[in-house]
């Protein structure tokens, strides 16, 4: 295999939790990833549990279309636990297949997340990740599908339904790097607050 541009590190023992392992996994960019070293990366997903080293992986491989991603992308949907994990994945496997497979998918994902105010109250992570520009919005401009809009204005109405306390925290950019909109300091009091005057 290639390993121009790769770190040699990613291609030997998988030890996510070894610092210059999630250095160089962090540090590499989009650009650097071939068909040949991308199979180095499918395996340190699926090594992996730690959440930010598979999602790591998903953001450098989502833009790519190497026929051996599609089974991936769909194989690491089914594996993740959070709606916004999941989206990043289907957004690899979108690029494979026709509207309607995508919709089939979004048809379920889009009721578990109806069920989000009920299951999980306040859950301004994992909205503000969808809202964010690498992800719901991005694949409606890309696609103009019916079921990224729905879902994108469920996530919205849902978002904005919140308390105050829990929005504009933080969001993400194009390349899905998170950027933050106030201190962790500042939205931690905010919460806090919040949930004092509940219990009052």
């Amino acid at each position: 295999m290639t390993t121009d541009n790769f770190p040699k590190i990613l291609t030997e023992k998988i030890n996510d939790r070894n610092i210059k392992f999630r250095n160089a996994l962090f540090d590499l960019i989009e650009s650097n990833v071939t068909e040949d070293n991308s199979r180095y990366l499918i395996d340190v997903y699926s090594t992996s549990k730690l959440p930010e080293i598979r999602e790591k992986v998903v953001r450098l491989l989502y833009n790519k279309t190497f026929p051996h991603l599609k089974d991936f992308f769909m194989a690491a949907y089914k594996k993740e636990r959070y709606l916004h994990a999941k989206l990043l994945c289907l957004r690899g496997f979108a690029q494979f297949v026709p509207e309607e497979e995508v919709d089939k998918i979004m048809v379920k994902f889009n009721e578990t997340l109806a069920k989000r105010p009920l299951t999980t109250p306040y859950n301004y992570v994992e909205y503000s990740y969808l809202k964010g520009k690498n992800a719901l919005p991005y694949l409606v401009s890309k696609y103009h599908y019916a079921c990224f809009k729905n879902a994108l204005e469920l996530v919205d109405k849902q978002y904005n339904d919140m308390p105050s306390a829990f929005k504009g925290h933080f969001t993400t950019d194009e390349l899905g790097d998170v950027v933050s909109l106030r201190s962790p300091q500042e939205a931690s009091k905010l919460m806090s607050v919040f949930f004092e005057q509940q219990r009052r």
